[in-house]
């Protein structure tokens, strides 16, 4: 029986017999507690039937776990250095496939279809590179790929702002953003003490459960999301001021006021305020009294 990959004493082992160096530049911080990996595991729900896509398996310490636990494993791992190393730890494992390549670069439903085409559902589970957080879940929700959601560790303080509420102190547009295409929901906290090398911050797991659809509808998704992204461009300023300076001009001051009426919007809330369906109607009205860039 093989010895668990995520230990301080096998993970020592392992970085030792190859050599390797942690690159600070492609943020890898490896875990060594098997308790955090089984609980990452079980928190995506899966079966003897399922598929898992990871991203960044490091040395393969959750992709060793998933693979006891799926049908398939597909892991995306953009340091070549870390191929031989995967090679060697995951031999036990004939169901996971390693890809080496950069998952913002990669052509997502072409692998999926080819390698998790005969498994029941298929859900993301990664220790995410923190500096790469945000495109990579973005990538993931906006290109529709056949998943049932996603789990990952993330920085902490990024995982409060996915999940954030309306009126709280986190909530931004990268909350709503990942809002109008999954529910979120925080699992755990992680200490910084379970990784080698050890961040500077603690981290969280975070899960994404897809919707069939997006949360609100809106006459068009990419200009939504450049209305409530154009509210956040300035916190301390009113809405009424973020859409002037950044979605609109000054003389579009009277049309800009009167879709927030007829949106039922006071000018001077703050975006943090606005819930999605504020922010669709909002959207929505403006679309129809300025132009389109």
């Amino acid at each position: 029986m093989t010895k668990d990959i995520a230990t301080p004493m096998r993970t020592k082992e392992i970085l030792d017999k190859f050599g390797f160096s942690f690159k600070k530049s492609l943020g890898q911080n490896f875990l060594i507690d098997t308790n955090i990996l089984h609980k990452i595991v079980e928190a995506a729900e899966l079966g003897p039937e399922s598929g898992a896509v990871e991203v960044g398996p490091g040395i393969g310490a959750l992709t060793e776990q998933l693979a006891k636990r799926v049908k398939k494993v597909v892991s995306f791992e953009i340091d070549q250095r870390l191929l031989p190393v995967l090679e060697e730890t995951l031999s036990p494992y004939e169901n996971v496939t390693i890809v080496h390549s950069d998952v913002l670069k990669a052509d997502l439903q072409a692998t999926l279809a080819a390698e998790l085409s005969d498994v029941s559902d298929v859900m993301v589970v990664a220790n995410l590179p923190y500096y790469v957080t945000t495109p990579i879940l973005m990538k993931l929700l906006e290109e529709k790929l056949p998943i049932r959601g996603i789990v990952v560790m993330i920085q902490a303080e990024v995982a409060d702002r996915i999940a954030a509420a309306p009126g709280s102190k986190d909530y931004g547009a990268l909350s709503i953003a990942a809002q109008y295409y999954a529910v979120a929901e925080k699992v755990m906290t992680v200490p910084a003490t379970v990784f080698v090398p050890q961040p500077r911050v603690d981290s969280a797991v975070l899960r994404l459960t897809l919707r069939d659809k997006p949360a609100v509808q809106v006459e068009d998704e990419a200009y939504f999301f450049r209305v409530f992204h154009a509210c956040f461009a300035n916190r301390r300023k009113t809405i009424l001021n973020n859409l002037i300076h950044n979605h609109s001009t000054k003389e579009q001051k009277p049309a800009v006021l009167a879709a927030l009426e007829e949106a039922g919007i006071d000018p001077q809330r703050r975006g943090e305020t606005l819930s999605l369906e504020e922010f669709a109607r909002l959207s929505d009205s403006l679309y129809k009294r300025l132009p389109k860039a």
